[in-house]
């Protein structure tokens, strides 16, 4: 997916299955229910900051629930790809999101602030320098009050096969003309285990795992305050 070259239809077919397969791997309704709902009713507009929000679909999801609840929201997608970018910005749907085609130091640069900051499926994409900046620039954004959650897949031998069995059955019909398959077992090779984030996460930053084979890299400004 991260190939310039890649083909624009399997591009496309990809980013539209991600939003039903994310919806079961990623829950985002758990997301949005513990730690979004809880800090809305102030009196501005809830500002959340999806870094690498590939086809919106997280955004989308997040729009739609904080406007049944009678939320004022913000809500910005950011991607360094214009492919994923222009797909998102196409199918928005009204929910009225800000599509921005830049990255987490561009921001830090003009001063934004977010109240939270959200990734899902980034961390594994990065070298070590670029998570190091990940997570400087996004603890920058939150401020002294936000909230940071970086969603990612916990490697194990288990979500592998598990991941490797559902695709193969699926990989004629529902995943057939996308990259799924195969870049979400490449994904996994090159993901962390919760031991191995913990050992490189910067001080004020806690590790959480939960299931199916999930990870979160949190950042709270509130516990890092002294």
């Amino acid at each position: 997916m991260d190939d310039p070259r890649a083909d624009p239809r399997m591009l496309e077919r990809t980013y539209l299955r991600f939003e039903a397969l994310n919806r079961v791997v990623s829950r985002p309704v758990r997301l949005y229910r513990r730690d979004i709902r809880p800090r809305t009713g102030g009196e501005r507009a809830l500002r959340i900051l999806d870094v690498g929000s590939g086809g919106g679909d997280l955004c989308r999801l997040l729009a739609t629930r904080l406007r049944r609840d009678g939320a004022a929201c913000e809500i910005t997608a950011l991607d360094p790809d214009e492919r994923a970018a222009a797909w998102a910005r196409a199918r928005d749907g009204g929910a009225g999101i800000r599509y921005l085609t830049a990255r987490t130091s561009d921001l830090v640069a003009e001063g934004e602030r977010f109240d939270v900051v959200v990734s899902n499926h980034l961390l594994h994409h990065l070298d070590a320098g670029e998570l190091s900046g990940l997570l400087d620039d996004t603890a920058r954004l939150a401020g002294p009050e936000g909230l940071v959650v970086h969603g990612d897949i916990a490697r194990s031998r288990m979500a592998y096969t598990l991941f490797g069995a559902i695709t193969r059955v699926l990989a004629s019909n529902l995943l057939a003309g996308s990259f799924i398959r195969d870049d979400g077992l490449t994904s996994i090779r090159r993901s962390y285990t919760a031991g191995e984030l913990r050992s490189i996460a910067p001080a004020g930053w806690r590790v959480r795992t939960a299931l199916p084979s999930r990870l979160e890299l949190r950042w709270d400004g509130g516990d890092a305050r002294p």
